[in-house]
C-alpha cells in the first residue's frame, strides 16, 4: 500500500507540467526503480495511470499515457520483455506518431524500443520497417520543437544503424524523408545527428543508380549550405550547442579515424606514431572517466561506472593497436602513471577515502590494463606477467623476501590488506581474461604455450584470491556495501572461467558456490549482500547452462539447487519463507534440470505443509503454502516461454495438488481467511491456461477423480426445483469448498478443445453450487457455455429448460422456449416469484456469468437473459412486485459483469470464444430498452438502478460506438450523471460515465451535439465540481469545463459566471490536484469576454 501511495505521488509529479525538470526526472527514476526491483508491477502501474489515460486534458493525457510509458521503457532498456509485449508496444507508439500532441512520447517510446540490445524482447525487422514508414509518412519534422526534431533524427540514425536490411526495403522513402527532415534545419544539435544520418544512408545505398544517387543533388544542396562551419557560442542561449559538445564530437571522430588508420595502414606505417597515439588515448580516457564507482546490484556484471562515447572509442582504439602489434604494450608497461598505480592503491584501504585524483587513476589504469589483456592471449600473458604478481604483493598474497624476490605466502592473512582499489583492478583483469579460454572445440587447435602463462598465474594464486574475496564479503557490514560488492564480484569472476582449461579447480569452484549459498541461507533480512550473492549465483547458473559446463552443473546442482530446495521443504528454516522462495525460483530458473528439481521440491513442500495444516492446524504451514503458490504464479508462470520443460513440471505440480487434497480426507481445521483458497485457485487456473490440451485433460480427469471422494456428487442429484433449492446454504465443508473452487478454476482455464465427461452432471453441480453462493461456480458455468461445442445444447437445456417452477420435470426438446417465460425456474427465482433474498441475488449473479459466456460467443440466448435482468429492474415486474433494493442492485451490476473485461475468467488468456463486435450488438439491443424503461419508471429506486445498468453498458462499449450515437446518448448520459451523483454508493459508476462524457467533448464527431446541449452539460459539470465522495470526479469535471472553451463563444459565454463561481469554490478543495485544475480552468474562463468573436 505504501508503494502505491508513493506511486501516486510520483505520477502526479511527472504529469504536473508546473514542476521542474528535476522533479520530473526524480519521479521517473523512482517509478522505474520500483518496476526494475519488482516492487511495482506493470499492472499496478497501468491501474494507477487510469485517470491520466482518460482525462480530457490533452497535455496531461499525452504526458500521463504516452510520454510516461515511453520514458519508463527508456529507463528499462536492459530489462527483458516478452516479444509479444515489445511487438504490442511498438505498434502502439507507431500509431501515435500521427498524433501531434503525442509525438514526443511516441518518438521517445519508439527510440527506446529500437535501442534495445542483447536482451530478451527485441524489435523485429518488420516492426522497425513499420516505425520508419510511419515516421516518414506522418511526422513533419521541421514543424516540431527542437527537442522533438532531435528525437526524429536520432530515431532515423538508430533505425539505419541497427536495421539496415529493413531500411533497404524502404529505399526512396527513407532518402526522401531524410531530405525533407534536413531541409531548413538550423540547430547544431540536430545537424550533428542529421549529418551522420546522411553518412549512413550513403553507406546503405552505395549504388550509382540507387536512391541516394538519385537524390544526391538535393542532399548536397541541403548540406553544403552549412559549410564552412563557424562556431559562435551565445551566452545564456540554452538551445545552442556548447563548446564541450563540439569538442567531444571532434574527439570521437578523431579516435574513430585513428582506428581506421591502424586497420588500413598497418603496423609498419603506424609504428612511428605510437607515442603520440598512446598519449592521445590516455588523455581521452582521463578526460572521459568519472570517479563515481557504483557498488550497486546493477553493476555486478558491468564495469560499475559510466563510459561515454569518447571512452568507448579510446578503448576500441587501444584494443585494436594491442591486438595488431604486441609491441605497443611496451608503452603501456613503461608508462609512469601505470607503474605508480600500486603505490596509489596501497595508500587507501577504502574507495571512499581516496582523493578524486586517486580514484581516477585506479579506474583509468584498471581499464587500460584490462582492455590490453582482453586483446589477445599473448597480450594477456604479458599483462599478467608484468603486473599481476605486483598486484598480489599489494594485496598481501605474496611477500618480498630479503633478496627482493616476491614469494607466494599461502598462509598470509589478507583481511587487513583488502584495498578496494586493488580488488577492483584484480577483478577487472580476471574478467578480461576469462573470455580468452578457448571452448572445448578450440582447445585442440590452440598451442599450449599460447595459453599457458596467464592461466597458470591465476591458477597459482586462485586459492588465495578466493580467500581474499571471501574475506571481503565476510568483513562487510551494513555501513559498507563496497566490501560485499567487491567480494561477491570477485567470487563471480573466479567462478566464470569456462572449459577444461579453467585456472580454477572444481574444488575451488565448489568453495565459491558454498560461500555464496551460505550468504543466502544465513541472512534473515534482504540485505545488499544477500541480493548481490543471489544475483551472482543466477549469473553463474546461466553461464553453466550457456556453455554446457557439465561438471560445474553437477556441483551447482549439489551445492546450490539442492541446498535451497531442501530449505523450501524444511519446516524449521530460519530464513523468511518468501526470501527462500525468491532465491530458489531465481537460481533454479537458469537450467531446465534445475527447474525440474525445484518444482519437485515445491511439490514436496506444498504436500508437507498442507498435510501439517490439515492434521495439526498449523496456520503457519498454510501461510507457507499460499506464499509458495504465489511464487509459482508470479515468478515461474510468466517465464514459461523462456524455460524449457517448465510446462511439464507445472502440470505435474497441479496434479500433485489434487493428489494431496485427495489424500487429505478430513480437515481438522478450517482455513483462516481465504488467502490460501484464492492463491490455489489462481495457480490452478493459470497452469491449466498455459498447458497443452492433453495436459489440461489430465488435470481435469484427476479433478473428476478427487470430486468423487467428496460430498459434491450428492449435489448433482439435487433436482432443479424450487422445493429442493429453497433451503440451499453456503454449507460445504472446508475440503469440499476447496475442491469445488479448484475444479471451477480448472474449468475456467481450459480451452474449448478440452474434454469434459458427463456435461449434464457437471452443469448441475455448478448450478447448485452457484445458488449456494460460490461465485467461482458461476464463473465456471459461464466459461462452459462459452467454450462447449457439441455439448452446448445439453448444457443450456440443463440450465434453462430441465425443471419447471412447480417441480415437475418437463421435456427439454423445445430449445426455443423463452428463459424469461413462466416455466423457467431460474428466471422465477431472479424475478422474486419464490425463494429468499439470498437465493434471488445468487441466481441473478449466476445468470449474469452465464449470459457473459453466451454473449461473448455471439449466442442469441443472451437476449433472453437480458430480458430477465431488465424485468428485475422494473418498478413492478411480472411477479407483480418490486424487488428488494439488494436484488435490484445485483440486477444492475449484472450488466457490468456482462460488458466488462474480466481478469479471472472469460478472456483470451483463458481461451474464451470471443466473437467480434459482441459488445456493440448487445449495446444496440439493450440501450433502447433501458432508455424506454427509464422514461416510464415509477419509483426513484428503479429509475436509479436502470441508470446504473445503462451506465455499465455505455461505459464498457468501444468509444467509437458512443461517438456515432452522441446525439441520442448525450441527454441520457447527463441525466444519469445527475441521478448517480445523489449519494456515494454509485461513485465508481458515476466516474465511468463521466469519462464517457469527457470523450464526447474532445472528439470532432460529438462537437455538434455537445454544442447543442452546452447549457445542460455545463449545469451538470458545475454540480460535479463539488461532488464530495470521489476526488477524480471533481478533477475530471473541472477539466471538462476547460475543454468546453473550444465550443463557439455564443454557446458558453452566458454560463461564464456560474462556471467561475464553481471553480473559484474549488480553489479551496482539500485535494491539491483539484485545486491545480481549478486554477487553470479559472484562468481560461476568465480570459473570455463578451467582445470575443461570437462564432
Amino acid at each position: 500500500m505504501a508503494a502505491l501511495n508513493n506511486l501516486t505521488e510520483h505520477l502526479e509529479a511527472f504529469v504536473d507540467v508546473t514542476r521542474s525538470p528535476t522533479h520530473h526526472a526524480e519521479s521517473l527514476r523512482a517509478i522505474a526503480t520500483s518496476l526494475e526491483k519488482s516492487v511495482l508491477s506493470i499492472n499496478q502501474l497501468v491501474v494507477e495511470m487510469d485517470m491520466y489515460l482518460t482525462t480530457t486534458d490533452d497535455v496531461v493525457r499525452a504526458r500521463g499515457r504516452i510520454l510516461l510509458l515511453a520514458e519508463m521503457l527508456d529507463y528499462l532498456k536492459p530489462k527483458p520483455l516478452d516479444n509479444a509485449v515489445v511487438n504490442s508496444l511498438v505498434g502502439f507508439f507507431t500509431a501515435k506518431l500521427a498524433e501531434w500532441r503525442s509525438v514526443r512520447g511516441a518518438l521517445t517510446g519508439c527510440l527506446a524500443l529500437i535501442k534495445r540490445k542483447g536482451v530478451a524482447g527485441l524489435v523485429t525487422a518488420v516492426d522497425a520497417e513499420a516505425v520508419a514508414k510511419s515516421m516518414a509518412q506522418s511526422v513533419q519534422v521541421q514543424s516540431l520543437a527542437l527537442y522533438d526534431r532531435k528525437l526524429c533524427f536520432e530515431l532515423l540514425e538508430c533505425l539505419l544503424e541497427q536495421y539496415p536490411e529493413a531500411m533497404i526495403n524502404l529505399g526512396d522513402l527513407m532518402v526522401y524523408a531524410t531530405c525533407e527532415a534536413i531541409d531548413g534545419e538550423k540547430d547544431p544539435p540536430c545537424l550533428m545527428v542529421a549529418f551522420h544520418v546522411v553518412e549512413l544512408l550513403a553507406r546503405l545505398f552505395p549504388s550509382p543508380s540507387g536512391p541516394v544517387a538519385s537524390e544526391a543533388s538535393d542532399l548536397f544542396e541541403f548540406i553544403s549550405c552549412y559549410f564552412p562551419l563557424h562556431y559562435t557560442h551565445t551566452k545564456g542561449d540554452e538551445t545552442s550547442i556548447p563548446r564541450e559538445d563540439l569538442s567531444r564530437g571532434l574527439s570521437v571522430d578523431s579516435l574513430k579515424c585513428l582506428k581506421d588508420c591502424a586497420v588500413n595502414y598497418g603496423v609498419s606505417r603506424m609504428k612511428k606514431h605510437y607515442e603520440g597515439i598512446w598519449s592521445a588515448i590516455k588523455d581521452a580516457l582521463y578526460a572521459s572517466t568519472g570517479t563515481d564507482l557504483s557498488f550497486g546490484l546493477e553493476s555486478l556484471t558491468s564495469p560499475g561506472f559510466e563510459m561515454g562515447e569518447i571512452h568507448r572509442e579510446a578503448v576500441n582504439l587501444l584494443q585494436r593497436l594491442v591486438k595488431q602489434d604486441i609491441s605497443f604494450l611496451g608503452l603501456v608497461a613503461d608508462d609512469i602513471r601505470v607503474k605508480m598505480i600500486f603505490d596509489t592503491i596501497s595508500r587507501y584501504s577504502r574507495y571512499e577515502e581516496m582523493l578524486d585524483t586517486s580514484k581516477l587513476e585506479v579506474l583509468v589504469v584498471s581499464q587500460i590494463l584490462s582492455v590490453s589483456a582482453r586483446a589477445s592471449v599473448e597480450s594477456c600473458n604479458t599483462i599478467f606477467e608484468t603486473f599481476f604478481v605486483r598486484l598480489m604483493n599489494t594485496l598481501g598474497i605474496v611477500e618480498k623476501t630479503s633478496s627482493g624476490d616476491l614469494v607466494h605466502n599461502e598462509n598470509s592473512t589478507v583481511s587487513t590488506r583488502l584495498y578496494h582499489g586493488g580488488l577492483h583492478l584484480c577483478i577487472e583483469l580476471l574478467t578480461a581474461s576469462k573470455d580468452l579460454i578457448p571452448s572445448s572445440e578450440e582447445d585442440s587447435s590452440t598451442p599450449e604455450s599460447a595459453q599457458q602463462s596467464w592461466c597458470s598465474i591465476v591458477n597459482r594464486f586462485s586459492v588465495s584470491l578466493i580467500e581474499a574475496f571471501t574475506s571481503a564479503v565476510q568483513s562487510s557490514n551494513d555501513d559498507c556495501s563496497a566490501d560485499a560488492y567487491l567480494g561477491v564480484k570477485g567470487l563471480l569472476a573466479m567462478g566464470m572461467f569456462r572449459g577444461g582449461s579453467s585456472p580454477v579447480s572444481r574444488s575451488e569452484f565448489e568453495k565459491i558456490l558454498t560461500t555464496l549459498t551460505s550468504i543466502i541461507t544465513a541472512n534473515s533480512a534482504k540485505t545488499v549482500k544477500w541480493e548481490l550473492a543471489l544475483k551472482a549465483l543466477v549469473c553463474m547458473g546461466s553461464f553453466i547452462d550457456q556453455y554446457h559446463e557439465s561438471e560445474k552443473a553437477m556441483s551447482y546442482m549439489g551445492i546450490v539447487v539442492e541446498n535451497l530446495v531442501s530449505l523450501v521443504r524444511s519446516s524449521h528454516c530460519s530464513l523468511p519463507h518468501p526470501m527462500i522462495l525468491e532465491a530458489t525460483s531465481e537460481v533454479c530458473s537458469t537450467r531446465p534440470t534445475y527447474v525440474e528439481k525445484m518444482v519437485q521440491g515445491f511439490e514436496e513442500a506444498f504436500c508437507s505443509s498442507f498435510s501439517d495444516f490439515c492434521v495439526n492446524g498449523n496456520f503457519k504451514s498454510i501461510e507457507n503454502c499460499s506464499q509458495l503458490l504465489e511464487c509459482v504464479t508470479n515468478k515461474l508462470l510468466p517465464r514459461l516461454t523462456e524455460i524449457d520443460g517448465l510446462e511439464k513440471s507445472l502440470v505435474h505440480f497441479a496434479i500433485s495438488m489434487w493428489n494431496q487434497i485427495e489424500s487429505s480426507v478430513v480437515f481438522s481445521y478450517d482455513f483462516n481467511g481465504r488467502e490460501f483458497v484464492e492463491a490455489a485457485m489462481k495457480t490452478m487456473r493459470q497452469i491449466v491456461g498455459v498447458a497443452s490440451v492433453d495436459s489440461q485433460n489430465s488435470i481435469i480427469q484427476k479433478a473428476y477423480n478427487v470430486i468423487s471422494s467428496s460430498t459434491l456428487p450428492a449435489m448433482e442429484s439435487i433436482p432443479l426445483t424450487f422445493a429442493a433449492l429453497e433451503g440451499l446454504q453456503r454449507d460445504l465443508s472446508t475440503r469440499d469448498e476447496l475442491i469445488l473452487s479448484l475444479f471451477a478454476s480448472a474449468v475456467i482455464g481450459a480451452s474449448p478443445m478440452a474434454s469434459f465427461a458427463d456435461v449434464k452432471s457437471l452443469i448441475k453441480l455448478f448450478m447448485v453450487s452457484s445458488l449456494k453462493g460460490y461465485i467461482s461456480a458461476a464463473q465456471a458455468l459461464g466459461s462452459m457455455v462459452n467454450k462447449l461445442g457439441t455439448g452446448l445444447e445439453e448444457a443450456c437445456d440443463t440450465i434453462f429448460h430441465e425443471s419447471s417452477a412447480s417441480g415437475n420435470n418437463t421435456s427439454s426438446v423445445d430449445s426455443s422456449k423463452s428463459i424469461g417465460g413462466s416455466e423457467t425456474l431460474l428466471a422465477k427465482i431472479c424475478l422474486g416469484f419464490y425463494g429468499s433474498l439470498d437465493l434471488q441475488t445468487r441466481a441473478i449473479t449466476g445468470l449474469a456469468w452465464i449470459g457473459k459466456g453466451l454473449l461473448m460467443r455471439g449466442d442469441k440466448r443472451v437476449n433472453e437473459i437480458a430480458h430477465v435482468l431488465v424485468e428485475c429492474l422494473k418498478s413492478t415486474n411480472s411477479s407483480g412486485n418490486a424487488l428488494h433494493p439488494s436484488a435490484l442492485k445485483h440486477a444492475a451490476d449484472a450488466f457490468l459483469t456482462l460488458m466488462s473485461d474480466s481478469e479471472v475468467c472469460l478472456n483470451r488468456k483463458f481461451h474464451a470464444v470471443i466473437r467480434p463486435l459482441y459488445k456493440q450488438r448487445f449495446f444496440s439491443i439493450t440501450v433502447p430498452i433501458l432508455e424506454s424503461l427509464i422514461v416510464n419508471s415509477q419509483t426513484p429506486l428503479s429509475r436509479t438502478m436502470l441508470h446504473v445498468a445503462l451506465a455499465h453498458v455505455i461505459s464498457n462499449v468501444p468509444v467509437t460506438v458512443i461517438l456515432d450515437n452522441t446525439k441520442k446518448l448525450l441527454p441520457v448520459i447527463l441525466e444519469g450523471l445527475s441521478v448517480l451523483s445523489v449519494d456515494s454508493e454509485h461513485k465508481e459508476t458515476l466516474f465511468s460515465l463521466l469519462l464517457v462524457l469527457s470523450g464526447t467533448l474532445t472528439d470532432i464527431k460529438g462537437q455538434q451535439s455537445v454544442s447543442d446541449n452546452a447549457h445542460r452539460i455545463i449545469e451538470c459539470l458545475v454540480k460535479l465540481t463539488s461532488y464530495p465522495h470521489l476526488m477524480v470526479v471533481r478533477e475530471t469535471a473541472i477539466q471538462c469545463l476547460a475543454t468546453l472553451l473550444e465550443l463557439p463563444h455564443r454557446r458558453i459565454y452566458p454560463f461564464r459566471r456560474e462556471v467561475l463561481q464553481a471553480v473559484t469554490k474549488a480553489l479551496d478543495d482539500p485535494k491539491r490536484r483539484v485545486r491545480e485544475e481549478a486554477i487553470k480552468c479559472r484562468q481560461a474562463w476568465t480570459s473570455i469576454s463578451s467582445r470575443s468573436t461570437p462564432f
